[in-house]
């Protein structure tokens, strides 16, 4: 159980919100700078220290949620929101994509005014886009007592990676992300800052040579930023040498960055890794990487720009230095 009646923690701060299944609202925020742990969890109703089965059951009032620790100096409140509602169907207040119910209902719960104010200010803003064609109906609910979920649903991505892809893949959840938030892009604009093979691979989905591309044998420290946008994907203390030609990664920067959709060209049936915020094309997931993760993130050099760990601070990338840097 957590007391949210006061949100100061030092120098950090809690954000709490609520977006269908918290297996998938812990990895958009995870492992960013500033962000000290993410939990999943339950809160909004009044049932005291509910379980899982009771918070499915709708008896509760309770809704699956996260709850963010996070550094405001580093990762200020508004890029969270940001963030929440990119992940998530804000016209849908019945619950979120295939998981029906209060249980699953998208709510943001503010610990303090400025919260809502911001909160508030975000979600109007999004109206106003005219991005969606309905109602922006996530409301926004004073925090109260936060109940951590069993230890099973922590990290559920990490300790059953393959049943997490497949869950979410299936609940429709990246498909609408995908059609929702994908950048429109000039094409014209992208050929002539691109090299050929640049454009080939993050356009057109392609795939450059073997051990005849930039960055297969790197082994500088460094981030690994997409070609496109220049959105952090990777880094250097990620990277191994898995013999197939190709920069291979054993985890993403952050869950975030990145979306999985199934591949079935060329008579195969694969997992397509592209990038969140350009949508990139970048490469595949395979699940023959190393221990404990097993994943192996397979990505073409030309969807890359690598900056080294000492150009950081200059190209305005400092904060991801702590997420370079050996353990």
């Amino acid at each position: 159980m957590v007391n949210n009646s006061d949100n100061n923690q030092g120098t950090t701060q809690l954000a709490t919100f609520a977006g269908g299944c918290f297996w998938c609202m812990v990895t958009p925020f995870e492992e960013l700078p500033g962000i000290v742990g993410v939990v999943s969890g339950y809160t909004g109703g009044h049932t005291v220290n509910p379980t899982y089965e009771e918070v499915c059951s709708e008896t509760t009032g309770h809704a699956e949620a996260v709850q963010i620790t996070f550094d405001p100096d580093i990762f200020p409140y508004s890029k969270l929101l940001d963030i929440y509602w990119r992940s998530v169907d804000p016209t849908d207040a019945g619950g979120q994509f295939h998981d029906r119910g209060t249980s699953y209902r998208p709510a943001i719960f503010y610990h303090n005014e400025k919260q809502y104010e911001e909160a508030l200010a975000s979600k109007e803003a999004l109206q106003l886009s005219g991005r969606f064609d309905k109602p922006i109906v996530v409301t926004l609910e004073p925090a109260s007592v936060f109940y951590p979920a069993e230890e099973y649903h922590q990290d559920y991505h990490h300790k059953n990676p393959l049943r997490y892809k497949y869950y979410r893949n299936g609940s429709g959840r990246d498909a609408f992300l995908h059609q929702n938030w994908n950048t429109r892009k000039d094409k014209e604009e992208l050929r002539k800052r691109l090299t050929a093979m640049q454009f080939e691979v993050t356009q057109n989905n392609g795939t450059e040579p073997p051990f005849r591309n930039e960055y297969y044998n790197n082994q500088e420290q460094g981030l690994y930023v997409d070609i496109v946008s220049g959105e952090p994907l990777f880094s250097s203390r990620d990277q191994f040498d898995a013999g197939c030609g190709w920069p291979s990664f054993s985890k993403p920067l952050h869950g975030g960055s990145i979306q999985e959709h199934q591949d079935v060209r060329h008579g195969m049936i694969r997992t397509e890794v592209r990038s969140r915020e350009a949508d990139s094309h970048l490469g595949h997931v395979f699940d023959d990487g190393p221990k404990p993760g097993g994943l192996r993130y397979c990505i073409n050099s030309a969807a890359l720009r690598f900056i080294p760990k000492d150009k950081l601070e200059e190209e305005g990338y400092g904060k991801y230095l702590s997420m370079i840097n050996e353990d």
